[in-house]
């Protein structure tokens, strides 16, 4: 019953045009007064949810990589992945999937990839003749790739979610 009703008032909040945060809040709290449910269990839960300690590697994962791109580290990233790969055909899209995985190997996250590669690259591959579309989906995709290279943010939700410890 209680789901029923949850995903009910989340669709039709959304069919009348609120944004998906605030229709997830009402949805919520519709919800939990449908259910006659004590605050102090609702407080409880929520921080309950709150307290994982290995949840607070995801923004100290963004920080890194946000520091990784403005001290200059992605642009070395990418001379190592050119010098490997750039003589090839195709080679600054091979550069830019080569310093994606790199990058993503010690950042852990795609957004923190896609702005630094993206910073980097877009205006290097626009300099070599590359269509604009091209490098952003070569980007865009590269650094999603990155997020297979442990240590990631979906790793980390996914342990956190089963309940194992992450060290």
């Amino acid at each position: 019953m209680e789901l029923s009703i949850l995903l009910g008032v989340l669709v039709f909040l959304l069919i009348i045009g609120v944004p998906v945060a605030f229709s997830l809040l009402g949805a919520t709290l519709v919800t939990f007064f449908m259910m006659d449910m004590p605050a102090i269990a609702v407080f409880q839960r929520m921080a309950g949810g709150m307290s994982i300690f290995s949840l607070m590697a995801i923004p100290f994962f963004v920080f890194a990589g946000e520091l990784m791109h403005r001290s200059g580290i992605a642009e070395r990233l990418v001379r190592v992945a050119e010098a490997a790969f750039g003589r090839s055909r195709g080679g600054l899209g091979q550069v830019d999937v080569g310093a994606s995985m790199l990058f993503g190997a010690v950042s852990g996250s795609a957004i923190a990839s896609v702005s630094a590669m993206g910073s980097t690259l877009m205006p290097m591959m626009r300099e070599r003749g590359y269509d604009a579309d091209y490098a952003v989906n070569v980007t865009s995709t590269s650094a999603v790739c990155g997020l297979l290279i442990p240590p990631s943010h979906n790793m980390i939700i996914y342990a956190a979610a089963a309940g194992v410890g992450v060290s």
